[in-house]
């Protein structure tokens, strides 16, 4: 039975008042890979009840009324997705399509869903109900935050929604604390003990104990050394075990406070969640819009894993999920995926098993377990740490468990692999097995960049260490005899990257003939170390500085250096190459990456070369001549060696 999100469902339900009302930003999908869907579904297995406002029109107040006044608070979250994100563009531009839209139309929230919604609250049911804000946009927007599309640093998005709490996070156990403390009655600006969530302390309020105090939303505005140093601290203290509270002060009389972060799941825990009663798909009321696109891709996947200590720096898993890595039990699994063979529509293929990183299934070290996680050395960047245990054999057997299973053909995975993890597994097996039943045909990394400069600044791994995880596919696909390929995730114009680093990128592409469809651009959202490169041209990490491709023109010049094929970025490319004294690189010769066009050129130096492979050719086609004359077996030979 799907959540009320009507007085009439309320009623069918038999429901007077709701504890909770949840307005989101998506449309209403009740499948475990949407957060509202999640956070209700553990609400009403603890004993609340709780309604969905999906979408509203926030023009007016009237929408945030159609449920009532909760007796315990309203819950806002924008979506899966930052809404700027899911509106915009990198070239912000707007979008045309919204996937957790119904029938994908675009428009459906507001830009900045979370503030929004909760002045329209503020507006309807005044000052006194509790709010509580969470989810992707929230979590990433917690301390005063640079912001790409105006340019600007901005407040807290807890000052600037006039919300009550904030949780950061995946936010399960915090809900259930706060809904229990409001229940027993406890005022809301007087909940100030639950790990991962922030409040606002009045400066001549109480501190917690070891607070660390950052610089100010005032300081981090105008001195971006100052920026770097907070978001350095940011990113040390985001670990359960060892992480202290963060105070960082507002323009006024409030301070921001961080309590440390909630503890993972354990196994536990999210084989209850992910067990819960969803219906596994939307709301009955978008049928006539054709449904909601999002579950298309999700409907037969199966989530096994959270957190993510890969840590690359334009990613915000570590500062959202943590680098802390917990994992479901195969019964659990298996017993998901069961009910997805029973479902009407199943095809007999499982799309995903995994989470943020589907080859990571445990922690990475026995020291991370007991002290935390490190401050000063990533698990994977510059190159394994010397602790970290390394091992797919508890996820291969899954995977096992999962092809055995009745009605299904194939199981892929579809979430991210970490190459250089696999690559430090002495066992073979996964990579074997990998190639010969998880994908088809093709199978997507993520090396990003190919430039070591580059990959430095993305807490990559270098190219040396991709190659020779290509060699090994490549290997294992010949004695499978297999006809697969790797797709590489590229990035364009990531801090770090010159243009020099981009036309090493299209020579990489050029010599190993791979024509990207899709590129990304780096796109500066909050929350991310590379993002606080963007914004402030400092590498907090070491607090030196990092150059940044920020020119419009330049911009467009990397981007098109990693599609130099395609004809409508042929001048795009000339003026990069002009730009980089690289014009070695525009003529008729294999390594280059396009060919002169008729009045590019004055000074004759395309045409100079061009004459001179003119010749070569003519000189080369007599030597073909003559060797023909020797007989068949030869020009046989010279065929095939073409």
């Amino acid at each position: 039975m799907f959540l009320p999100v009507s007085k009439k469902d309320m009623k069918k339900q038999n429901i007077d008042k709701l504890d909770f009302v949840f307005v989101i930003g998506d449309a209403y999908v009740d499948h475990s890979s949407f957060g509202h869907a999640i956070i209700s579904r553990v609400l009403v297995a603890e004993g609340f009840t709780i309604g969905i406002i999906s979408q509203p029109d926030w023009h007016s107040c009237d929408d945030f009324k159609v449920l009532g006044e909760p007796r315990l608070g309203f819950l806002v979250s924008s979506g899966n997705i930052d809404p700027m994100v899911n509106h915009y563009t990198v070239s912000k531009k707007v979008r045309s399509t919204d996937l957790y839209s119904p029938g994908g139309k675009a428009g459906c929230r507001p830009d900045r869903a979370t503030v929004v919604y909760c002045n329209r609250i503020r507006e309807a049911f005044g000052k006194k109900i509790p709010v509580i804000i969470g989810g992707v946009e929230a979590s990433l927007r917690r301390f005063a935050h640079y912001d790409y599309w105006s340019d600007k640093v901005r407040r807290s998005i807890l000052v600037d929604s006039g919300a009550d709490l904030l949780i950061y996070g995946m936010g399960e156990h915090q809900i259930v604390e706060i809904a229990k403390l409001l229940d027993m009655g406890v005022p809301v600006n007087e909940i100030k003990s639950v790990p991962g969530t922030c409040y606002l302390e009045s400066t001549k309020g109480t501190l917690p104990e070891d607070s660390i105090i950052i610089p100010s939303f005032s300081e981090v505005s105008e001195d971006k050394k100052l920026y770097a140093k907070a978001a350095k601290v940011q990113y040390e203290e985001q670990d359960f075990r060892r992480g202290k509270p963060i105070v960082q002060k507002d323009n006024g009389d409030k301070y921001l406070v961080q309590l440390p972060p909630s503890s993972p799941l354990t196994s536990d825990e999210l084989d209850r969640i992910y067990e819960l009663p969803y219906e596994g798909t939307y709301h009955p009321i978008y049928e006539k819009d054709g449904g909601v696109p999002a579950i298309s891709e999700i409907e037969f996947s199966i989530t096994s894993c959270r957190g993510c200590f890969g840590s690359c720096n334009f990613c915000t898993l570590a500062f959202h999920q943590g680098r802390t890595v917990t994992s479901r039990s195969h019964e659990s699994i298996l017993r998901e995926a069961e009910k997805l063979t029973q479902k009407p529509n199943f095809k007999g293929y499982i799309h995903d098993v995994g989470g943020p990183t589907a080859n990571f299934r445990t922690p990475a070290c026995q020291k991370q377990l007991k002290y935390g996680v490190c401050k000063d050395r990533q698990c994977l960047f510059p190159t394994p740490c010397k602790n970290l245990e390394v091992s797919h054999s508890d996820y291969l057997e899954l995977l096992r468990k999962l092809r055995r299973l009745p009605k299904v053909k194939k199981v892929f995975i579809r979430s991210g692999i970490r190459f250089d993890y696999l690559l430090a597994d002495k066992d073979s097996s996964f990579l074997k097995e990998l190639c010969q039943h998880h994908i088809s045909g093709q199978l997507r990394v993520a090396p990003e960049h190919i430039s070591d400069n580059v990959l430095k600044f993305m807490g990559k791994p270098s190219a040396d260490v991709y190659e020779k995880f290509v060699q090994r596919f490549e290997k294992v696909n010949q004695a499978t005899g297999k006809k697969q390929y790797i797709v590489p995730y590229l990035m364009s114009s990531h801090p770090g990257s010159t243009l020099k680093d981009a036309i090493k990128l299209a020579e990489y592409l050029n010599r190993n003939k791979i024509n990207p469809e899709q590129v990304q651009d780096f796109y500066p959202t909050p929350g991310s170390i590379s993002t606080c490169m963007y914004y402030t041209g400092i590498d907090p990490r070491t607090m030196n500085t990092v150059y940044v491709p920020k020119d419009y023109k330049e911009k467009q010049m990397q981007r098109a250096l990693l599609q130099y094929r395609a004809p409508e970025n042929y001048s795009l490319v000339l003026a990069a190459l002009k730009k980089a004294n690289r014009l070695d690189l525009c003529g008729f010769g294999p390594d280059c990456l396009i060919k002169p066009r008729k009045g590019d050129f004055k000074n004759g130096n395309i045409t100079q070369r061009k004459d001179s492979i003119r010749k070569n050719k003519r000189k080369s086609e007599k030597g073909n001549r003559s060797t023909e004359s020797r007989g068949d077996s030869s020009r046989s030979r010279r065929n095939h060696s073409r």
